[in-house]
């Protein structure tokens, strides 16, 4: 008998559910959804008409039995996973996590083409793309998908690469978003840099709100300090969080859910500055390096950003303050053996070395496991 194929997975984190919110709404268990969403368990007629009811679609989006031919025909449908929307033709990196296939975009470098397995050749009704991957090797490879806002992913990236044989799809995110993608099963890591205001401990707090009953584990990759980017020579001599409320100061800002948002409104408030004295307060871009390129583009004076960010193109920079970036992951993404090669990188000196000369990085507790959160 040919096996069913389901999107369950997909079309769930496209909706925003919960594994548990779903299963509340059907009438299952949580490890019911679990199980349907591996293919391990096919549901009965009901159950699979009250899925599709609640996430108004039909039964045929998803569960179907796999087309003679499809497999070759390399089109499969991907969560998609940015901030924006999918565009047909967009070429992206693919990735498995659990059941759930899932596309990442990637953008041209001058000079070069993007690195990618796919471009996306259609968007089906419930939003997903469906994805052309350009051979089966590709779709069949096993990969790690890491999420986060880290300027020195691809140091990891490469390296991971290199030292562990293990290929890794970097997804782009803020901290909240990453985390978001975390809780919906579409990433294996999920890297974040969020600072609790209360207690001044980073991550773990929000690591216990975001998944107060899930199987998670927290592993620390580095320190780095957080400042001011502005330019070589700091030709307007911005020196302190005060200096943006100049009128001759233009700034630019990360997104909402990102640690140097979060960081950025911290200082402000500390320094009782209202955000509409800051100009270009509400002009934002989304990553590190992004930020520290309108600085270098002279399309703003300054940005918060990291050091590794001011570095990338020769700015100057103010440390305003040190911060702790970690990786969130199930407890069960640890039993892989590809995470354990991914982790194990984390542990090699040549790693350290390259990013502390490299991205300013302090590496003393890469690699410690700082906890678990287990149901």
């Amino acid at each position: 008998m040919a096996k069913i194929q389901n999107h369950v997975a997909g079309v769930r984190a496209s909706r925003g559910l919960s594994a548990a919110e779903l299963a509340k709404r059907v009438g299952v268990t949580r490890q019911t959804i679990y199980a349907i969403e591996a293919g391990t368990y096919v549901p009965n007629t009901e159950v699979a008409l009250r899925i599709a009811h609640e996430m108004e679609v039909s039964v045929e989006d998803l569960f179907k039995l796999p087309l003679p031919g499809k497999a070759d025909a390399g089109l499969f449908r991907a969560q998609y996973l940015s901030t924006g929307k999918p565009e047909k033709g967009r070429p992206v990196q693919t990735g498995r996590v659990g059941a759930t296939w899932v596309s990442v975009p990637v953008s041209a470098a001058p000079y070069h083409l993007p690195e990618a397995d796919g471009v996306i050749a259609e968007i089906d009704r419930t939003g997903a793309p469906k994805v052309h991957i350009f051979s089966q090797e590709a779709s069949n490879s096993k990969r790690l998908v890491v999420a986060g806002c880290d300027p020195a992913a691809n140091l990891l990236t490469r390296m991971v690469e290199k030292l562990g044989g293990v290929d890794v799809v970097h997804a782009p995110a803020t901290s909240k978003v990453a985390l978001d993608w975390l809780r919906a099963g579409t990433v294996h890591f999920a890297g974040c840099h969020l600072e609790d205001p209360k207690t001044g401990e980073f991550n773990l707090p929000f690591v216990r709100r975001e998944f107060p009953k899930k199987d998670v584990a927290i592993v620390t990759f580095a320190e780095w300090e957080a400042g001011l980017v502005v330019a070589s020579g700091n030709p307007k001599r911005i020196r302190k969080i005060e200096d943006l409320a100049r009128r001759n100061i233009q700034f630019v800002n990360r997104e909402t859910g990102s640690g140097s948002r979060a960081l950025l409104d911290k200082l402000l408030h500390d320094a009782h500055l209202s955000k509409r004295s800051i100009q270009g307060y509400d002009r934002i871009v989304a990553g590190h390096l992004a930020a520290a390129y309108a600085v270098f583009a002279n399309d703003a004076d300054c940005c918060l950003a990291t050091e590794s960010a001011a570095r990338a193109y020769g700015l100057d920079f103010v440390p305003l303050h040190r911060e702790r970036y970690d990786f969130v992951l199930r407890r069960e993404t640890l039993d892989l053996p590809n995470a354990q090669a991914f982790l194990d990188v984390l542990q090699r000196a040549a790693l350290r070395r390259k990013l502390e000369s490299l991205a300013g990085y302090d590496t003393t507790r890469m690699g410690m496991m700082l906890g678990t959160i287990v149901d």
